[in-house]
C-alpha cells in the first residue's frame, strides 16, 4: 500500500462498517473518520450506533445544531490529512453516501439558501400543491424536475433554492462519484443479503431499547432539535408511540434507508465489493490484504 493513502468503507446501515473498521486500523496503524451524517450529534449515541472506540467526527456537535455536507467536508479533510501528517492511514468509515464522497474528495458543495428562502419556497410549495410546484421546477430547470418525484416536498423546495442561487440539484456533470480524490483512495463497500440485512437490523433495534433508547431520547426532547437532527430514525416515533409499535417503526424506516444505501453501492467506481455476512476481523484482513497489493 503507497504511503499517503485512504481507505474508505462504505455500505448500508448493520452491514458492520464500524467493526470492520475498528478491526482494520489495529492492523495499519490507522485512525477511523466517521462519515456518517447523523452520529456528529451528540446526545444519541444509542440511537445513532456511535462507535465505542475513538472516532474522529462523532458527537461533534449538539442536536440543536443545523448540520451540513458543507460544513462536514473541511473538517474530515482535516481531520485526514492530520491523520496521514503522523505517518497512520486514514479509515473513512460511514453509510451517508454523500457524506463519504465529501471526506475524500473536494466537492463542489451548493450553497446555502439566504435567510428566509427555504420558507418562502416552502410556503410556495404548499399553496401550489405538490403538482403544481413540481411543474414550476420543471419550467426552471427540466433536469432536476425530471430526477425529483411532485411529492418529494423536500427535495423539490431545495431544487427550486438551487434555481434562485443560479445551482442545479442535477448538473450537467454530476462528479460526485467519479474517480478523482483529494488523496489516493481505496473504496471497499461491504455487501450482504438483504435477508440477513433485515435481521441484523431487527437484532440491532431490539438491542438499543435493551440499552436505554427510550430514556436516551426522552432526554434530547427536552432540549432544542435542529431541522437536520430531526432525521435522524426513531428520534419521532420512539417518542411518541408505545415499545412495540415503536420498534416496528424504526425496523421498517431502516429498512428503507439501507435499501436506499444499497443503491449507493452500484454509483461507486472502482470500489472493492466484500462479503459483509462473515467476521469483521476476515474482513479487515481482507482489506489489507488488497490494499498492500495495489
Amino acid at each position: 500500500m503507497r504511503s499517503g493513502t485512504v481507505i474508505a468503507i462504505f455500505g448500508p446501515t448493520a452491514s458492520g462498517k464500524t467493526a470492520v473498521a475498528e478491526a482494520l486500523v489495529w492492523r495499519l496503524p490507522g485512525q477511523v473518520v466517521s462519515a456518517d451524517s447523523m452520529q456528529v450529534y451528540r446526545g444519541l449515541p444509542v440511537l445513532t450506533n456511535q462507535p465505542s472506540a475513538p472516532t474522529r467526527l462523532v458527537g461533534i456537535w449538539p442536536l440543536s445544531h443545523k448540520s451540513s455536507v458543507g460544513e462536514y467536508a473541511p473538517l474530515a479533510h482535516a481531520a485526514v490529512d492530520e491523520i496521514l501528517a503522523t505517518g497512520c492511514t486514514p479509515v473513512v468509515s460511514g453509510g451517508t453516501g454523500l457524506y463519504l464522497r465529501a471526506a475524500i474528495a473536494d466537492l463542489e458543495v451548493p450553497p446555502s439558501p439566504p435567510a428566509g428562502t427555504r420558507a418562502r419556497i416552502e410556503r410556495l410549495y404548499v399553496e401550489l400543491g405538490p403538482d403544481r410546484a413540481h411543474a414550476l421546477l420543471a419550467e426552471r430547470d427540466p433536469a432536476a424536475a425530471a430526477a425529483v418525484h411532485p411529492k418529494d416536498k423536500r427535495r423539490v423546495v431545495r431544487a427550486l433554492e438551487l434555481v434562485e442561487a443560479g445551482s442545479s440539484l442535477r448538473p450537467q456533470r454530476d462528479r460526485l462519484w467519479d474517480e478523482t480524490a483529494r488523496h489516493p483512495t481505496l473504496v471497499f463497500t461491504l455487501d450482504i443479503a438483504a435477508e440477513n440485512l433485515a435481521t441484523r437490523i431487527v437484532q440491532r433495534t431490539r438491542s438499543m431499547f435493551d440499552r436505554g433508547v427510550e430514556e436516551e431520547v426522552q432526554r434530547a426532547h427536552t432540549h432544542e432539535i435542529s431541522a437536520t437532527a430531526r432525521q435522524v430514525i426513531g428520534l419521532h416515533e420512539i417518542a411518541e408511540l408505545p415499545r412495540a409499535e415503536a420498534i416496528d417503526a424504526v425496523v421498517r424506516r431502516t429498512l428503507q434507508y439501507a435499501a436506499y444505501q444499497r443503491k449507493w453501492l452500484r454509483r461507486i467506481p472502482g470500489a472493492v465489493s466484500l462479503a459483509a455476512d462473515r467476521d469483521p476481523e476476515d474482513i479487515a484482513d481482507q482489506i489489507l490484504e488488497v490494499a498492500r497489493s495495489r
